[in-house]
């Protein structure tokens, strides 16, 4: 008896290839999209695309009637919500700068989805994403760098349980986004040149702080901009307009260029700083994953660590702290460390661990 694997089909093209790679590796596959916008306006959610959108369900029921799979809509709306658009909004008022997708990765697409999946019978649940999920030699589970580096989503994934990865198949993390493509083209798939979603799917117009505004119903007002030593510079708009190594829309005459190098939402100051301030070899975190391996049983270890997805790695050292935390020192002095994001720890091609910036 072939095994069951849901797969969350979000009408591209990855997931609806990874649909098509198990169905051939003998998976019994059923396609699921799972229904998040929080919006009943046709219009509005079209517009959306990404994810969200009512897009996202006409084209995943498309390619799974021409794979001939089944194919439902399971409604997760209450738990994006509480799990992913909350806690941005949330976040954002207390100063930070929040990773929706590694929230919605963790409580929505993996434990919500999971959940469910195992109740009607399945073995695993699948997604498009550009990694693998491997055991190690140490009986962990843990995710490793898809072979092409460009499009690598491992840094997303990185609080994933190991009960969840004991359960996820990954299968396009084994190909090139061309690859895929092709393979999409070469079996008739209507979405093998659909383009990819970039920007955050509830929030398709990228004014974060407007969202937060709407959402929120109260949102501290204008404040200080300060320098280090409290001197006032002038007037923000609002600490949700701001993170921390920002330097456009300021607004502020400096006569040189100046950045975001503090959001302190106590005082609701914004602090400005010099090139040089926005540098930092040390950080610490907390609500920390740790996922090839189960800990540092009061060891340091050498890693190399992102602080955001952008952020191609740098070497560092790590130790745990006595409450939990880990401090992480790196070598050379990185950009903008940012509290809210998170920090990613790779040993090799695997993700060791991670956890939130503070």
């Amino acid at each position: 008896m072939s095994r069951k694997v849901v797969v969350g089909m979000s009408g591209g093209v990855d997931s609806s290839v990874a649909a098509f790679l198990l169905k051939e590796q003998g998976y019994d596959v059923i396609g699921v999209t799972m229904q998040i916008w929080q919006e009943e306006n046709p219009q509005e959610t079209e517009e959306n695309g990404g994810c969200c959108g009512l897009s996202a369900v006409d084209d995943a029921r498309k390619v799974a009637w021409k794979l001939g799979i089944p194919y439902y809509v399971m409604n997760f709306r209450q738990e994006f919500k509480e799990s992913v658009m909350d806690y941005f909004v949330d976040e954002y008022l207390s100063g930070r700068t929040p990773n929706p997708c590694i929230a919605c990765n963790r409580f929505v697409k993996w434990e919500a989805l999971l959940e469910r999946s195992l109740k009607i019978g399945a073995d695993f649940i699948a997604t498009g994403h550009y990694a693998r999920v491997e055991q190690l030699p140490n009986g962990r589970f843990a995710v490793r760098n898809s072979v092409t580096a460009a499009k690598d989503q491992t840094y997303a994934l990185y609080n994933l349980t190991q009960e969840q990865l004991s359960r996820t198949l990954m299968p396009v993390g084994a190909y090139t986004k061309d690859e895929i493509r092709k393979i999409a083209e070469e079996i008739g798939l209507p979405v093998a040149k659909k383009k990819d979603s970039m920007e955050i799917c509830f929030i398709p117009d990228n004014d974060y702080a407007g969202f937060i505004e709407r959402t929120a119903g109260s949102v501290p007002g204008e404040g200080n901009f300060v320098d280090r030593q409290g001197n006032i510079l002038g007037r923000h708009k609002g600490i949700t307009h701001y993170t921390v190594g920002q330097r456009k829309g300021l607004n502020l005459s400096m006569g040189h260029p100046v950045f975001v190098t503090e959001i302190r939402p106590e005082t609701n100051e914004v602090v400005i700083g010099e090139g040089e301030d926005v540098f930092s070899d040390y950080l610490v975190c907390e609500k920390v994953n740790w996922m090839a391996v189960d800990g540092l049983h009061g060891k340091p270890l050498k890693v190399r660590a992102k602080i955001r997805y952008s952020h191609g790695g740098a070497p560092c050292e790590i130790r745990e702290l006595p409450d939990g935390k880990v401090e992480c020192r790196f070598e050379t002095p990185q950009r903008a460390i940012t509290p809210g994001q998170a920090v990613v720890f790779y040993l090799g091609e695997y993700v060791a661990g991670g956890g939130t910036i503070l």
